[in-house]
């Protein structure tokens, strides 16, 4: 009989709790305020989407041959982890990782007056807080222009103060024109009735439906030029992608990068002009080079790279593509990302990365790449938060892993190396922030 009593005592006391948790929670009644912000500190700090299961068992920076090290500091674009959530930053380090530099964004706060608290991307929607860096480009003086994330744009200078910002769904890449200006892509988010109304525009399409939008963008933040790629696609008979992909409603382009064809190296390309954009379009596996001006597409390639990133202009006629290569077997289908080079008026490819003497890479969504002066190249392998420097023959000699968070690692959206010294960077207003450390 004692213990059918006990029994009794405690069901009903876990029932009366609940009652009266149910109670506390509709009518704010203590401790419903503790517990939802255990509750927003725990999501905060475990559920997100920037968060990977951790692949390598070692954190930091090491150098394995600095004789054959590019000179310079490495721009890391991450969220970091502090007491009570994660912050969207950058981090500008030197080889054996220490941090120069860093700044900061609270995108609740810098886009507050313009935004909702949460924002549709791509299939789901985002709350701002967790928004990440995707897409940065570094000034001489500190200041800093990021993407956050298909909210918008905003220029920093190097204390994290906010000198101008771009509210156009802007996202991943962005590259510095000839005049100073830049190309960065942006979305909008169409639903039903923005569709129908264009239905005579893109046949087979139907809402919800992303379009993805090229803006130049000028010193001072204001839009002087705007290209739809949905128009251009279908103007230049290459809306059959659409098709070959399956994709009809949705995130049917996810432009990721767009870059200028510089003067300097214009005439190292036969097909080309100076200006015309290399554009590329993750979802349909296309890359191609576009005239701003006529909007004709010249060039265009959907092999062999599947769901790449970063093409870019490398000199001698060249594009350089990061495939991702990605597959549904986490990479062991086609044997894991690459880097491979186009040459488009000689039908040429090769593998520039891997090498023989390389590594196992791989990272099935983002990604970036940078050819370095020496020959190097620094290679951004997101989802496991890694970054790499590799010599010609594909030889790691430099990596720098993110710390991880429990058994995972919070990916990282970029890494570039910039002709900086750490006397430079003193000169700047507002220090590291974090003197000493090692990130």
């Amino acid at each position: 009989m004692k213990s059918l009593e006990r029994v009794v005592f405690s069901t009903s006391l876990v029932i009366v709790s609940v009652i009266y948790g149910c109670v506390a929670a509709a009518f704010g009644w203590f401790p419903s305020d503790i517990v939802a912000a255990g509750f927003s500190q725990a999501n905060a700090i475990t559920s997100r989407h920037f968060l990977a299961p951790r692949k390598y068992d070692r954190a930091g920076a090491k150098t394995f041959d600095a004789a054959t090290l590019q000179p310079g500091l490495t721009l890391i674009s991450s969220m970091w982890p502090e007491p009570g959530g994660w912050y969207a930053g950058l981090r500008l380090i030197d080889h054996a990782g220490t941090v120069l530099h860093q700044w900061r964004v609270n995108p609740d706060e810098v886009f507050s007056e313009v935004r909702e608290s949460t924002v549709r991307l791509w299939s789901w929607e985002i709350r701002l807080e967790d928004a990440n860096i995707h897409g940065s480009h570094l000034f001489a003086d500190g200041d800093i222009l990021v993407n956050m994330e298909s909210i918008g744009s905003v220029r920093l200078d190097a204390c994290s103060q906010v000198r101008w910002i771009l509210d156009e769904g802007s996202h991943h890449s962005i590259a510095e024109d000839d005049d100073g200006s830049f190309w960065i892509p942006a979305l909008d988010y169409w639903e039903e009735p923005e569709v129908m109304a264009r239905s005579g525009e893109y046949p087979g399409l139907d809402a919800p439906l992303i379009n993805n939008r090229i803006l130049r963008v000028s010193p001072k933040g204001k839009v002087v030029e705007d290209i739809s790629m949905l128009d251009v696609l279908y103007a230049n008979d290459l809306h059959r992608y659409f098709a070959r992909s399956e994709l009809s409603t949705g995130d049917v382009l996810h432009v990721n990068d767009v870059e200028p064809l510089s003067a300097q190296i214009a005439e190292e390309y036969p097909l080309f002009e100076e200006g015309d954009l290399l554009v590329s379009i993750r979802n349909i596996s296309v890359v191609l080079v576009l005239d701003p001006k006529t909007k004709r597409v010249k060039w265009h390639a959907s092999h062999p790279f599947v769901q790449q990133h970063d093409p870019d202009f490398i000199g001698g006629g060249w594009v350089g593509v990061f495939d991702n290569s990605t597959d549904p077997a986490g990479g062991k289908m086609l044997g894991g990302s690459q880097i491979v080079a186009l040459r488009p008026h000689t039908n040429s490819v090769r593998v520039l990365y891997p090498g023989a003497h390389s590594e196992p890479f791989y990272t099935e969504i983002m990604g970036k790449w940078q050819l370095l002066d020496n020959g190097n190249m620094l290679l951004t392998e997101a989802r496991t938060g890694r970054v790499i420097e590799v010599d010609p023959s594909g030889r790691t000699v430099w990596e720098w892993i993110n710390k991880p968070f429990d058994d995972r690692v919070a990916e990282v959206a970029e890494g570039t190396r910039y002709a900086l010294t750490p006397e430079q960077v003193a000169q700047w207003p507002c220090g590291p922030g974090v003197a000493g450390e090692e990130s």
